[in-house]
């Protein structure tokens, strides 16, 4: 079978291919495992030459917002679908029109494209912890918590969250998502994303660079280490549609940390390296954004569908180290 990653030249999208690259197989269109014989990461930005976590997948630029550019990479019915590609939340509040272009408009595409093969190929679409917002975050937001995103990204993921329950509905396509904590440590630069600074006062430290965090020390939401995410993602693609139900959306569990706690992690694990220094100066944008999202999961069903989960934040920073740091 081929596998198409949407936004696969992006940092979960390397890890993702790097990883089905490794095990070889994937359940297809009809449940059963298959070979995988070709991986296809499709981004808006191609790097040049192979991407070295998978230098066998093949890197093609290409459009979400542009119909014939997905279809172009749809184009077989054994296939499976990871649609990680999208516009990311602090790009989604300074272009409006952009976003609703490549998060709304592109995840359609997708999921036309994948119809049109007519194999109904299971698809994994990525949503965000920031499908919620407003008073319904107070507590810990769960699968059936009601969705108030106050931001355009939020807006546009929770869109494509119905769109995938639809499209699943009609039989159309085997689509569910993931709806993704913070992925944590993001190696390279940081984005556009107004949660970089999860990963940024982790990985600038341990580069031995000063880091100005723009949110207080006491801010709090749940975040995932890389390697689970992408353990996540795989384990979606192959549960049974019927053990996922009619929603078919759910929370990928993620650990409830603050700045002070991811901090006190990287001490411990740190040991006698040398770090750069993390000072606090609130942005009042990415303050005010954050503090309307939500601050912890309810993992329960994510739990009973068998998903993996993080034990602890300082295992996802050892991880980051093991990868990035020492390698």
């Amino acid at each position: 079978m081929k596998v198409v990653i949407t936004g696969g030249a992006g940092f979960v999208g390397r890890r993702l291919a790097r990883a089905l690259g490794a095990r070889g197989e994937l359940a297809g269109p009809d449940g059963t495992r298959q070979a995988i014989d070709e991986i296809v990461l499709f981004d808006a930005v191609a790097p040049d030459g192979p991407v070295p976590e998978a230098p066998d997948a093949t890197v093609v630029q290409g459009d979400l917002g542009d119909p014939a550019s997905v279809a172009a990479v749809i184009d077989r019915p054994d296939i499976g679908i990871f649609h990680l590609g999208a516009m990311v939340s602090g790009g989604c509040e300074e272009d409006f029109d952009g976003a609703w272009r490549a998060n709304v408009e592109g995840t359609r595409n997708v999921l036309e494209a994948a119809r049109a093969v007519g194999s109904a190929p299971r698809l994994v679409f990525t949503s965000t912890m920031g499908a919620f917002g407003g008073d319904y975050v107070r507590a810990p937001v769960g699968d059936f918590t009601k969705q108030s995103p106050q931001t355009t990204y939020g807006v546009s993921k929770s869109i494509g969250e119905l769109l995938v329950n639809d499209y699943a509905r009609k039989g159309f396509v085997d689509a569910r998502a993931a709806r993704l904590a913070t992925v944590i440590v993001r190696a390279g630069k940081p984005n556009m994303a107004l949660s970089s600074y999860a990963s940024a006062v982790i990985r600038e430290p341990l580069a031995g660079i000063d880091y100005v965090c723009p949110v207080s020390a006491e801010t709090n939401m749940p975040m995932i280490g890389y390697e689970t995410c992408v353990g996540c993602l795989i384990a979606m693609a192959e549960l049974d549609g019927d053990a996922i139900g009619p929603d078919r959306t759910v929370n990928v569990p993620g650990l409830s940390a603050s700045v002070t706690d991811m901090l006190e992690a990287l001490q411990r694990v740190a040991g006698d390296r040398s770090l750069g220094k993390v000072t606090i100066d609130a942005d009042p944008l990415v303050a005010k954004v954050t503090s309307g999202w939500p601050r912890e999961t309810d993992n329960r069903r994510s739990a009973q569908l068998g998903l993996p989960k993080d034990p602890d934040v300082d295992t996802i920073i050892e991880t980051y180290i093991r990868d990035y740091v020492d390698a």
